[in-house]
C-alpha cells in the first residue's frame, strides 16, 4: 500500500505542475500585455510632450512677432506725439499708446511663461527618451523570455500527460476514483502528511490509534474531517 501512496503523491505532483502550466496560459499573455502597454504608454507620453513642445515654440514665435509689431506701432505713435496739435489728438494717441504698451506687457508675460514651459518640456523629453529607450530594451528581453515560456507550455504539458498515463496504469481503479473525487471536491493537495498527530491539510487532531495505522501503511486512510488521504512522512509524533 505504501507503493500506492507514493504513486498517488507522484500523480499529485504531476497534476500540480500541469495546473501551473494551465494557469501560465492565462497569466503569461497578461504579463506580456502589461509589458507592451508600459512601453506604449511611455512612447505616447514622449510623443505628447514633443507635440506640446512644438506647439509652445510656435506660440513663442507668434508672440515674438506680435511683440515686434506692437513695438513698431509704439514707435510710430511716439513719433506722432511730436506732431499733434490738439488735446483731443493727444488724448486719443495716449490711449493707443497705453493699449499698445499693455498688449506688449501681456505678450511678454506669456512669452516668459512659455520659455519656462519649453525648458521644462525639453528636460522632460530627455528623461522620457532615456526611460523609454531603457524600458523598450528591458521589456524586449522579458517579452522574448515570456514568449519562449508560452511556446514551451504545450510541449511540457504533453510530457506531463505521458508521465501521468504511466502512473495511472499502476494505480488501482478504486484508489484512482477516490483520488479524483477528493481532488474535485477539495482542490489542492489530495495526499497529505501527518503533522504533529494532525491532518496536514485541515489540522484536525488524529487519534493515536489512527496515527499508528497510518505509520504501518497497510491500508489507505483518509481524514474524517476533510477526506484527504493521509500518509506518514517520518515526522516525530
Amino acid at each position: 500500500m505504501q507503493k500506492q501512496i507514493e504513486l498517488l503523491m507522484k500523480l499529485q505532483d504531476i497534476d500540480y505542475y500541469v495546473g501551473e502550466l494551465e494557469r501560465s496560459k492565462d497569466y503569461l499573455p497578461d504579463m506580456m500585455e502589461r509589458l507592451k502597454r508600459e512601453t506604449e504608454d511611455l512612447q505616447e507620453a514622449l510623443e505628447s510632450h514633443k507635440k506640446r513642445l512644438s506647439e509652445a515654440k510656435l506660440e513663442q514665435k507668434g508672440l515674438e512677432i506680435e511683440i515686434g509689431a506692437n513695438n513698431e506701432g509704439l514707435e510710430k505713435y511716439q513719433h506722432q506725439m511730436l506732431t499733434i496739435k490738439t488735446n483731443k489728438e493727444y488724448d486719443a494717441l495716449r490711449i493707443e499708446i497705453d493699449k499698445t504698451k499693455e498688449a506688449i506687457a501681456l505678450a511678454e508675460d506669456k512669452a516668459l511663461l512659455l520659455m519656462d514651459e519649453i525648458a521644462e518640456l525639453e528636460e522632460k523629453i530627455q528623461d522620457y527618451e532615456l526611460k523609454a529607450d531603457e524600458t523598450r530594451k528591458t521589456n524586449a528581453v522579458q517579452l522574448e523570455q515570456l514568449q519562449t515560456q508560452i511556446d514551451a507550455v504545450g510541449e511540457k504539458m504533453a510530457m506531463k500527460d505521458d508521465e501521468r498515463k504511466n502512473v495511472l496504469v499502476r494505480i488501482p481503479k478504486d484508489l484512482m476514483s477516490a483520488y479524483e473525487r477528493i481532488r474535485r471536491g477539495r482542490g489542492g493537495d489530495v495526499v497529505v502528511p501527518v503533522r504533529r498527530r494532525s491532518c496536514g491539510a485541515c489540522y484536525k487532531q488524529l487519534e493515536p490509534r489512527l496515527v499508528q495505522e497510518i505509520k504501518k501503511g497497510d491500508r489507505v486512510i483518509t481524514c474524517d474531517s476533510c477526506g484527504r488521504i493521509l500518509y506518514w512522512a517520518g515526522e516525530t509524533e
